[in-house]
């Protein structure tokens, strides 16, 4: 995907003044006021584009007073990043391609691994004979908002990424969307389905999907409204490798090492209980979860090597003074803004423990 970078940060505003404060704080105040109406009237935002609407519209108000064209700026460096998600989303619905998908080695890998703790069944069946009721628990709610998460925790982190430092933010979107591509590659190659599925065929004993259920429990009935949407239209063999833990792994990584040590299990533990969520809910195996972990690490290897790669032919490539001396090379933006964050104009600087 193609991404752009200022060579010069944006001229400061001074939106850090009481005025510019206050308005913030209005502003923010109107987004999040329109933005629980319209999740409890329309559903919370798990399509790509409409969840890019609500972060277009939360940097707008976190940076009102900075001039339009800085706004228009975020839409069009995002705009080619949801067409490929919404490309991505329709693409993997055809993935199955009619086949017949993989289940019973999902089984045997999950029953292999975990048997010896949940007595031959497989995870998901020993989880939810344990914790699944028929009423709906509080471990139920916090099941289906950690589900949610995924839908908007990668783009949060992008969103925050571009105002402070867009070079950083190409970095993420390169090795994002090459998760992604790998993610889809395999649906196709390799259509799995996921337990649920293998229950409603007489794989394994009854099974229930119930990563959406836990919000009806605190009145919040139009919540998954396109969640639950989404989940009927989707592909239902799109199951390995398991995204959601790739995406929540993925984004803990990326950041891990700006954070001080003592923040790591805090961090850690988001992918964790992720992992938990989709295996209890019936989304996903364990299985499906270390594939996608393994995707992780194979993204950041492979996209690091590449960029090492353009960086060594870059400067192989730089022309060689008559006296046999290259000239020192120009700091190109993305480097320039690796080294320092970038404050963008009326965005208070917040520094990164490390």
């Amino acid at each position: 995907m193609a991404v752009e970078t200022n060579s010069q940060p944006p001229a400061r505003t001074g939106a850090s003044s009481p005025d510019g404060g206050r308005r913030r704080v209005v502003a923010m105040t109107i987004w999040g006021v329109a933005f629980v109406a319209a999740w409890l009237g329309i559903g919370l935002p798990t399509d790509p584009a409409y969840a890019f609407i609500w972060i277009w519209a939360a940097t707008i108000a976190w940076n009102s007073a900075r001039p339009w064209r800085s706004h228009l700026r975020f839409a069009r460096d995002w705009i080619p990043v949801v067409l490929l998600l919404a490309a991505y989303n329709l693409s993997r619905g055809f993935a199955d391609n009619g086949a017949t998908p993989h289940a019973m080695e999902l089984i045997v890998a999950d029953r292999f691994m975990l048997g010896w703790a949940t007595g031959g069944d497989v995870p998901t069946v020993w989880l939810q004979q344990h914790f699944y009721r028929p009423e709906v628990h509080w471990w139920d709610v916090l099941v289906s908002w950690i589900y949610f998460s995924h839908f908007v925790a990668t783009f949060a982190a992008a969103a925050v990424l571009w105002m402070r430092n867009r070079a950083r933010w190409a970095a993420y979107m390169w090795r994002w969307g090459f998760l992604c591509a790998a993610g889809l590659a395999t649906y196709f190659l390799y259509p799995a389905a996921p337990p649920w599925w293998a229950a409603q065929n007489g794989l394994l004993t009854d099974v229930a999907r119930i990563s959406t259920r836990g919000w009806k429990e605190i009145g919040m009935h139009g919540a998954g409204n396109l969640l639950n949407a989404g989940q009927i239209a989707s592909n239902p063999v799109a199951a390995m490798p398991s995204l959601h833990t790739a995406f929540a792994l993925f984004v803990v990584l990326f950041f891990l090492r700006s954070l001080r040590k003592r923040w790591w299990p805090l961090l850690l533990a988001y992918p964790l209980a992720m992992t938990f969520t989709l295996v209890y809910s019936g989304e996903h195996y364990v299985i499906d979860v270390l594939v996608g972990w393994a995707y992780v690490g194979l993204t950041f290897l492979v996209v690091g090597l590449a960029e090492r790669w353009w960086a060594a032919r870059r400067a192989r490539r730089t022309p060689v003074e008559p006296d046999g001396e290259r000239p020192a090379p120009a700091i190109p933006a993305q480097a320039a803004a690796s080294s320092a964050e970038t404050v963008p104009a009326g965005a208070d600087p917040v520094p990164i423990e490390r």
